[in-house]
C-alpha cells in the first residue's frame, strides 16, 4: 500500500503535505481515534492524521486539538514517511551520555572478577570506588 501526498507551494508560504488515505487506513485511524483501549498518544496522533486528511493545515489542527503546530507537523511528516506504524510509538532517542568511560568500566569488571579486596570476601561499592581512585 502506498501513501498519496502532495506538497502545495505558494509564494512566501509553506504548506504542509496533503494526506490522502485509503479506505482501510481511514477505517483504522477512525477506530483508533474513537478507541478507549488505545493509548492516548496513539489516539491523538490518529486524530492529527484524520484532520490532515480533511485538508486542514497544521496550525488549524493544533488549534482544534489543543497541541502545538510543531507537534501536528511532526506526526504528519512521520505518517508520510512510515504510515500508521510510525504513529504507534515514539522514535528512539539516544539516551543519557555515559558518565563512566568504557575503559574504567572494564577495569572495574576485571577487578571484580579476578581480585579480592584485603580483609573481605567481596567488593562493596565503596571499597571498589576507593580502589579505583
Amino acid at each position: 500500500m502506498t501513501l498519496l501526498f502532495a506538497t502545495i507551494s505558494l509564494p512566501g508560504m509553506r504548506v504542509a503535505p496533503l494526506i490522502c488515505l485509503f479506505p482501510a487506513q481511514q477505517a483504522e485511524l477512525d477506530k483508533v481515534a474513537r478507541s478507549t483501549s488505545a493509548s492516548v498518544r496513539f489516539a491523538q496522533r490518529a486524530q492529527i492524521i484524520l484532520k490532515a486528511a480533511e485538508g486542514k493545515q497544521d496550525i488549524a489542527i493544533a488549534q482544534d486539538l489543543g497541541i502545538t503546530r510543531q507537534k501536528a507537523a511532526r506526526w504528519r511528516a512521520r505518517f508520510v514517511k512510515l504510515g500508521i506504524e510510525g504513529l504507534r510509538k515514539d522514535a528512539p532517542r539516544p539516551g543519557r551520555k555515559k558518565k563512566i568511560s568504557t575503559s574504567k568500566t572494564r577495569r572495574v569488571v576485571r577487578k571484580t572478577l579476578e581480585e579480592r579486596p584485603a580483609n573481605a570476601t567481596h567488593w562493596s561499592t565503596r571499597t571498589m570506588a576507593q580502589a579505583q581512585d
